[in-house]
C-alpha cells in the first residue's frame, strides 16, 4: 500500500509551511508518536532524512548537519522523556546560534498530569535550549486552522531571525488511527505562507489597487514619517484609516469609527471594507470591534520589533523595520492615483455634512458631550480617554490636529486612564491635560485624585450614568445573553452613590478641584465655557449626569445616517 501525507491538518499545515520556507533536513529518532510525521515525508523525495536512535546523539547530529550546510535541521522525536534528551544538543545549539527545529510530537496537551502512558509537560522548556517554543494543536475548527497557520510560521521565521538558534515546536498527534484513511493525502491543500522581510532582503511588490494603512494607538508621528506615509499613499491608491488614538494628522485620513459604524452602511458596499493590501502599524486598536468589517486580501504589518501580529488574519508579511522605511520604499513617484481617498473622503463628508441634525435630535449624552468639547480643546493639550464606550464614543467626534490622545488599550482594562492623564499632566505641567471616563472606570481609579503633585493644569470629564452601559447597548453581548437582568452583577448599576449629586462634589472639592456639574443641554451650556478656559488657577472636575437609554438612543442616531 502506498503511502502519502497524513490527513491529520496540523501536520498536512507543517509540511507545507516546511517546504515554502526551504527547510528539508531532518534527523529522525524512533517512536509511535511522531510516526505520523515521518510517515508523511519519507517517501517525499524533497526531505533528505537521517535516522538516530539516541536522541541525545540526533541533536549533536542535527548541530553538525546545520554547521556545516548553514540551513535549519528538523529533529523529529517521540513522547515520553525522548524530547528530555535533546537538551544538552540543545544548549549547544542556543549558544552557537544554528537554526535546529525541535519538533517534538505529543498526545493532546490536555492529558498532561492525569497518569496518561508516555504524556510529559513539554510546554516550558529552560531558557537557553530554545529561542520560542509553541504548539500545533489538532484542528477542528477554523480558529485552530489559524493558530496552527500563525505558530507553525512564527517558529519556523525565527530559526534564523537575528542571528538564529533553536526553536520547539510541540505537534500534537492523534495518531491517525484508522489506517485504511491515514496516510492517503497525495496533495498538500494550501496553506498561509506569513514571510518576514528586513531592510536587507528583496521587496515584495505591491499590488496596484486598493491599498489602505491602518494605524492602531501610536505615538504621534513627526513630520518625517508623516511625509513619507503621504509619499506612499500617492503612490499606491491609499488611504490612512484611523481612530483617535493613532495621533496621525497628516493627508489621505479617514476617522474611519463614524464610517463603519454604519448601520446603513454596514450592509452596503462601502469603500473602507474593500482593499487589495491592508498595510497594519500601531499597536492594539480602541476600535477593535469597527476594524472585523475591514475586508482586505491581505494583511501587511510594519513594526520594528519584527513580531508576527496577525490581527486580521490574513497576513502574508511582517516587515522588520521602521514606518519611515518601509514607506518611502514603496513611494514611487512616477505613479500617482489617490482615486480611492476621494471615494472614502466622499462618503466620510457626507455622514459629517448631517452631523448637526443628528445632534440636534440626540438627547444629552456622552456623544452629545463629546460633539460640543472635543473640537475645542486647545492644541498642544493631551487628552487620555478611558476604555469601551468613552473612546468609541468621542471617537465620532474629531479634536483639533496638535492634540494627542491616548487610551489605555495595551491592557484595555477598566483601571488607569484618570492615573495616566496625572502622568501626563505631571510631565508637561504648562500643558492642559484632560480626562473623559465613564463612572465605573473613575471610582476605580479615585484615589488618584488625592495625589499631592496634582496641578492646575488637568480637567476631568466624569460622565455619570450609574452604570456599565458598555454592557447595556442593544448589540452588546452581554445585553443579548441577559437583558435588563444584566443591571446586578454584569453592568453593576446601583454603587458609588447611585448617581449623587453630592459625593463626587465634596470629595473633588475638599481635594481641590473646581467642581461643576450638568444635567442637560441647557444646564451643560451654563458650565462649558469655564470647563474649557486655560486661565483657571485650579484642577477641574466637570461631573455629566445621564441616562443610560438616552446613551443607546444616542448612538442609535449617530449610526443611522439618513
Amino acid at each position: 500500500m502506498a503511502h502519502y501525507y497524513t490527513n491529520e491538518r496540523n501536520h498536512q499545515i507543517l509540511i507545507a509551511l516546511l517546504k515554502a520556507h526551504n527547510i528539508k533536513y531532518v534527523v529522525a529518532s524512533p517512536g509511535t508518536t511522531n510516526s505520523v510525521f515521518i510517515g508523511s515525508i519519507q517517501n517525499d523525495p524533497y526531505f533528505e532524512i537521517f535516522s538516530s536512535v539516541d536522541e541525545r546523539s540526533a541533536a549533536y547530529i542535527a548541530c553538525g548537519i546545520a554547521h556545516e550546510k548553514g540551513e535549519p535541521v528538523i529533529l523529529s522525536c517521540t513522547g515520553a522523556t525522548a524530547a528530555r534528551n535533546y537538551m544538552s544538543g540543545a544548549t549547544e545549539a542556543f549558544y552557537s546560534k544554528l537554526p535546529i527545529l525541535i519538533l517534538t510530537s505529543s498526545q493532546d496537551n490536555n492529558r498532561i498530569g492525569h497518569l496518561f502512558a508516555q504524556v510529559t509537560d513539554r510546554t516550558s522548556p529552560p531558557n537557553d535550549v530554545c529561542k520560542i517554543s509553541l504548539t500545533m494543536p489538532n484542528v477542528h475548527t477554523s480558529d485552530d486552522e489559524w493558530e496552527c497557520e500563525v505558530n507553525g510560521n512564527k517558529v519556523l521565521l525565527e530559526l534564523k531571525r537575528h542571528g538564529g538558534g533553536p526553536v520547539h515546536l510541540n505537534l500534537i498527534t492523534t495518531y491517525s488511527y484508522n489506517q485504511e484513511t491515514a496516510l492517503t493525502c497525495k496533495e498538500l491543500p494550501d496553506t498561509r505562507i506569513i514571510r518576514r522581510i528586513t531592510t536587507e532582503d528583496s521587496f515584495p511588490e505591491i499590488i496596484k489597487g486598493k491599498t489602505a494603512i491602518f494605524v492602531g494607538s501610536h505615538q504621534p508621528f513627526d513630520s518625517a514619517q508623516t511625509k513619507a506615509i503621504e509619499a506612499f499613499c500617492e503612490a499606491n491608491n491609499g488611504v490612512v484609516l484611523c481612530d483617535h488614538t493613532s495621533n496621525y494628522h497628516g493627508k489621505y485620513k479617514i476617522p474611519f469609527a463614524l464610517v463603519i459604524n454604519q448601520a446603513p452602511l454596514n450592509q452596503a458596499n462601502t469603500p473602507a471594507y474593500d482593499v487589495d493590501i491592508l498595510v497594519h502599524i500601531g499597536e492594539i486598536s480602541a476600535e477593535e470591534g469597527a476594524m472585523r468589517m475591514i475586508q482586505s486580501n491581505e494583511t501587511w504589518r510594519v513594526s520594528p520589533d519584527g513580531e508576527i501580529r496577525d490581527t486580521f488574519r490574513n497576513m502574508s508579511f511582517v516587515f522588520e523595520m521602521s514606518e519611515k522605511d518601509f514607506f518611502l520604499a514603496y513611494a514611487n513617484k512616477e505613479f500617482s492615483n489617490v482615486s480611492y481617498y476621494e471615494e472614502c473622503k466622499r462618503v466620510y463628508d457626507a455622514l459629517v455634512e448631517q452631523k448637526p441634525d443628528q445632534l440636534a435630535r440626540m438627547p444629552f449624552s456622552n456623544v452629545w458631550v463629546a460633539s460640543q468639547i472635543a473640537p475645542y480643546i486647545p492644541n498642544h493639550s493631551t487628552v487620555v480617554l478611558s476604555i469601551l464606550n468613552t473612546i468609541r464614543t468621542w471617537n465620532y467626534s474629531e479634536f483639533q490636529d496638535e492634540v494627542k490622545v491616548f487610551c489605555p488599550v495595551g491592557g484595555f482594562g477598566i483601571d488607569g486612564a484618570t492615573s495616566m492623564m496625572i502622568g501626563t499632566a505631571l510631565a508637561n505641567p504648562e500643558h492642559l491635560c484632560y480626562c473623559v471616563t465613564g463612572d465605573l472606570a473613575f471610582f476605580y481609579d479615585l484615589n488618584a485624585l488625592g495625589n499631592r503633585h496634582i496641578g492646575k493644569n488637568i480637567r476631568i470629564i466624569l460622565v455619570n450614568n450609574g452604570v456599565g452601559v458598555e454592557f447595556k447597548k442593544c448589540y452588546a453581548m452581554a445585553y443579548r445573553l441577559l437583558g435588563e437582568e444584566v443591571d446586578p452583577y454584569v453592568a453593576a448599576a446601583g454603587h458609588f452613590g447611585q448617581k449623587s449629586p453630592c459625593l463626587v462634589k465634596h470629595f473633588a472639592e475638599d481635594l481641590g478641584f473646581e467642581y461643576l456639574s450638568a444635567s442637560d443641554k441647557s444646564s451643560f451650556a451654563d458650565v462649558k465655557d469655564k470647563f474649557l478656559s486655560t486661565d483657571s488657577d485650579k484642577p477641574i472636575l466637570l461631573e455629566v449626569f445621564v441616562n443610560d437609554s438616552d446613551e443607546g438612543i444616542a448612538l442609535n442616531i449617530i449610526h443611522n445616517r439618513k
